[in-house]
């Protein structure tokens, strides 16, 4: 395995788009970094830099201490994962998994074969340790009753491990994974997730992996790269990026379901002032208020941070979504439409209820600046 350095790397079209500008980015040796972001962002693209798929524009791809800018993709040894599984349908499991072993050992005539022992020895070892690592991966991912199957009589789960596989044998610098979940349904993804994370602690194998689905990063990576127009916004621990937000596009995106944003401006004494009436903020948490006095600013508030059914705050209930073990609900409040995860007590959809936002974990925003949060208002936590 090696750390994967990108320096400035950037992807211009013909036509003049840029859909990856100018990212710089270290995966250290045996990381798991999830790029993730809505769909046109740049992260596929990216990766595709990586795999070698995609020319580089400008800047630099350092694969250990070797630039690969100019690598064909097939000498890379990167192994990478489609979100379409590619499993050959005329090859059984045992032969898409060696395939790509198979391409790269020996190969000569027959009559050579027949007349030259070394020769033939050698192709016979090749085979054998082929086969062994085939073996061995499929171990690893628990399909060893399945090489004798065709991918038509697998399940997409089970095709996800093939591909899986495939790319395990190989024994490559990095993993690469192109939103490879994406295809199965709600419950399988889960389970696949846990599949692979597990698989990355048993290899410590570096790991780059593409989504658009906010929930499968967190739950995935050691390190989230949020990016939004070819641009990476945000850098950092699952924990970090969630708590900490660079900016309200990061804010937005990251977290189930999304954060309440409130538009308003401070007054005197740490009073934030919206639609709806006023807002204390927790003087403890917050320092340097008075130089934003007047300045429209955002508030941010995550759902379970807003309790329904207690507090001066009144609403109408527009929604509620029971989930069984919680209910998501919608209550309308100066004409804002506030998420709330926490309620504590039953709800009707249109009566009216109390609620109070609890605002110590709560960030500000500066719409002057491109949604950036203010970081001298952050949280004091760093975790």
């Amino acid at each position: 395995m090696a750390p994967v350095i990108l320096q400035g790397v950037s992807k211009v079209y013909a036509n003049g788009v840029k859909a990856v500008d100018c990212v710089s980015l270290s995966i250290a040796d045996g990381e798991f970094v999830v790029l993730v972001g809505p769909s046109g962002c740049g992260k596929s693209t990216t990766l595709r830099m990586i795999a070698g798929l995609e020319e580089i524009s400008s800047g630099s791809l350092i694969v250990g201490e070797t630039r690969m800018n100019d690598v064909p993709a097939r000498r890379r040894n990167m192994a990478m994962v489609f979100q379409n599984y590619a499993l050959y349908p005329h090859l059984d499991v045992r032969r898409n998994m060696a395939f790509g072993l198979e391409r790269r050992r020996s190969h000569g005539s027959l009559l050579k074969a027949l007349l030259n022992s070394t020769y033939r020895d050698k192709r016979t070892a090749e085979r054998k340790a082929i086969d062994a690592r085939v073996s061995a991966a499929a171990a690893t991912l628990g399909i060893e009753s399945l090489l004798h199957r065709k991918p038509r009589e697998l399940s997409g789960g089970q095709r996800q491990r093939v591909a899986v596989g495939r790319a395990l044998v190989r024994d490559p610098v990095a993993f690469l994974f192109d939103e490879p979940l994406s295809n199965l349904d709600a419950k399988l993804r889960g389970e696949m997730r846990t599949e692979l994370r597990l698989l990355h602690q048993r290899l410590r194998a570096t790991m780059v992996y593409v989504t658009h689905d906010q929930e499968e990063a967190m739950s995935l990576a050691d390190r989230l790269v949020v990016m939004k127009d070819g641009v990476v916004q945000q850098v950092g621990t699952p924990t970090q990026v969630y708590g900490r937000p660079a900016n309200r596009f990061v804010a937005g995106f990251v977290g189930t379901p999304t954060m309440n944003f409130i538009n308003g401006t401070i007054e005197a004494g740490g009073v934030f002032r919206w639609s709806a009436g006023t807002l204390q903020l927790p003087q403890a948490r917050w320092v340097g208020l008075s130089g934003w006095q007047g300045k429209p600013l955002e508030l941010g508030v995550r759902p379970d941070q807003i309790r329904v059914g207690t507090g001066s705050s009144r609403g109408r209930v527009i929604a509620v979504e029971n989930y069984g073990d919680r209910m998501d609900v919608v209550i309308e409040s100066g004409g804002l439409r506030l998420t709330s995860r926490s309620p504590t007590a039953p709800l009707r959809e249109g009566t009216e209820s109390s609620f109070e936002l609890l605002l110590e974990s709560a960030h500000l925003f500066d719409p002057a600046a491109a949604g950036n949060s203010l970081p001298h208002l952050s949280p004091t936590s760093t975790a």
